[in-house]
């Protein structure tokens, strides 16, 4: 049975996610304003964190997610970002409203309701802000091996890592493709630059929407868009 997670929790997650990354900290003061909590109750929050293996945490410093605290935080998030774009899309939701809706539905949002959402939105890559809607946690190579599973949602595998798209990784960084989201559009264009399941790739560097990888020693640019939709395990 999977562990419940009290929802006061994932919103710390959700914060050190959204403000952090893998080579820096979210501090202190970040998280008060953020989560309208005053400082010392946020950092009696960080150290029981840290008692559960969710997050480091230095004081003066700050917080950072361990990939135990990183797989709820990109879960919740997921769930937020998607329901962003279902409740503009779909329900016509004013712009204004859209964060404090998804906020208020995101902890009680089923696995299967936001599988059936991701379905019908056609495996979106972007929230309305134009911030990265995060991989699922499903163990599928592609969209279309999810669309075509009608097993039970208890029966359907998990992977137990974290993915990171291309376009969230740092200069130098390696992995290893294991996820390209779409349909057959994505796949195609994956396929017709060299990039399949189990391909090893390195990001060289990254500008106006642009991104060069190394994919067997050979130089490839590509769009912001296949960036978003190729997900590596990093090395």
């Amino acid at each position: 049975m999977a562990k419940e997670i009290s929802e006061n929790i994932e919103e710390y997650l959700e914060v050190l996610y959204k403000f952090g990354s893998k080579d820096s900290y979210v501090s202190t003061t970040t998280l008060s304003k953020e989560l309208g909590i005053a400082p010392g109750s946020v950092t009696q929050m960080l150290k029981k964190l840290e008692d559960i293996g969710y997050i480091d945490y230095v004081p003066y410093k700050g917080a950072s997610l361990t990939e135990d605290g990183k797989k709820i935080a990109q879960k919740i998030t997921r769930k937020h970002r998607i329901l962003e774009r279902f409740l503009k899309d779909v329900l016509k939701i004013k712009d204004e409203n859209l964060h404090a809706q998804a906020c208020e539905m995101e902890h009680s949002l089923s696995d299967e309701a936001e599988r059936a959402i991701c379905h019908m939105l056609e495996h979106p890559d972007t929230c309305p802000d134009n911030h990265l809607i995060p991989a699922c946690d499903f163990d599928f190579a592609n969209c279309d091996d999810c669309l075509n599973d009608h097993s039970d949602i208890e029966d359907i595998g998990i992977r137990d890592f974290n993915l990171l798209s291309i376009s969230q990784l740092s200069a130098d960084d390696e992995g290893e493709v294991l996820f390209i989201r779409g349909g057959d559009s994505s796949l195609s264009e994956a396929m017709a630059i060299g990039i399949t399941i189990g391909s090893k790739i390195i990001l060289s560097d990254s500008a106006d929407s642009k991104y060069n990888i190394f994919l067997d020693d050979s130089l490839i640019e590509i769009s912001r868009d296949l960036a978003n939709n190729i997900f590596v395990k990093t090395f």
